[in-house]
């Protein structure tokens, strides 16, 4: 690995001192300022912390001596990228505008096509993205496998709440009283009753099966509705907890096993966390307090 500078190395106080110039590396080789990313490896050990955290936590964190890292402590405060509360550190007003500056530059929607064809590429298998239009899931991306599944469904197409997996996962996240609404309307006089792995589901049963949705942001069906077709499908949330979109992927029976922890549904599991991360600067869902 070739240096830009010869660094110095050793420790202060036990502490191993990383350098101020930054290394060239394979993968980029133009020269940085080290004492840049330091203080940004600095608000990056903070962000990700659930608590705030004291210089020696800090120190021991990102193996810097207290007393060097003081100063780019000062340097950060200077600017309201952190503050300190009694002992501790916490990010500042800077940082929050920044971090919101960044979100109001995502496009959900894009963030979630781009994915999507991407995993459409990687599992050959038809994939899909549906936002919720108020009454019903409606399909705003459509990419078939090489090998399409026999399927009525298309671009711009209404889906059922009820026999969809991408449905389910929307009245699984909506406010109570909208589904109990959306539920009570559907079970006075339902066409047929929801099906789950072959097991039809009353009112109570279906409320269940809403609620282990909900907490596993995952949906499958096993030719419950589409005979010889497997479906698996995942909510993006956006930073406040609500669903943003839902990406499905389907299959063959034979060759599509979207089972909890097949290759398929870890798949659309990683998807879906890949995106709501990139919208929410966070690698899960939003608790909502």
């Amino acid at each position: 690995m070739e240096l830009v500078e010869s660094p110095t190395f050793g420790a202060i106080n036990g502490y191993p001192q990383m350098s101020d110039q930054t290394e060239k590396t394979p993968d980029s080789q133009r020269q940085g300022i080290g004492s840049l990313e330091i203080g940004l490896r600095i608000l990056n050990t903070l962000a990700e912390s659930p608590r705030p955290l004291t210089l020696k936590n800090l120190s021991d964190r990102l193996e810097l001596s207290p007393s060097r890292l003081h100063k780019y402590m000062v340097s950060l405060m200077r600017m309201d990228y952190i503050n300190q509360d009694n002992h501790s550190y916490v990010l500042g007003t800077s940082s929050l505008m920044l971090g919101v500056a960044a979100l109001k530059r995502i496009d959900p929607i894009q963030q979630a096509f781009k994915a999507v064809e991407q995993l459409n590429a990687d599992s050959d298998r038809t994939v899909s993205v549906t936002v919720w239009n108020g009454q019903a899931p409606l399909v705003i991306k459509w990419l078939d496998a090489s090998q399409p599944v026999a399927l009525n469904v298309r671009l711009g197409m209404e889906l059922s709440p009820f026999f969809s997996v991408s449905g389910r996962i929307f009245l699984a996240n909506l406010p109570v009283v909208r589904r109990e609404q959306i539920l009570d309307h559907f079970y006075r006089h339902p066409p047929a009753l929801p099906r789950h792995r072959g097991k039809t589901l009353d009112r109570q049963g279906f409320s269940a099966h809403l609620e282990q949705i909900r907490q596993d942001n995952q949906c499958s069906f096993y030719g419950d509705f589409l005979p010889d077709i497997n479906v698996v499908a995942s909510a993006i949330y956006d930073i406040n907890g609500n669903i943003s979109s839902v990406i499905s992927l389907m299959g063959m029976n034979g060759d599509t096993d979207v089972s909890p922890g097949s290759r398929y549904n870890e798949m659309v599991l990683a998807c879906t966390r890949q995106v709501t991360g990139a919208i929410c600067g966070i690698n899960h869902k939003p608790d909502l307090i």
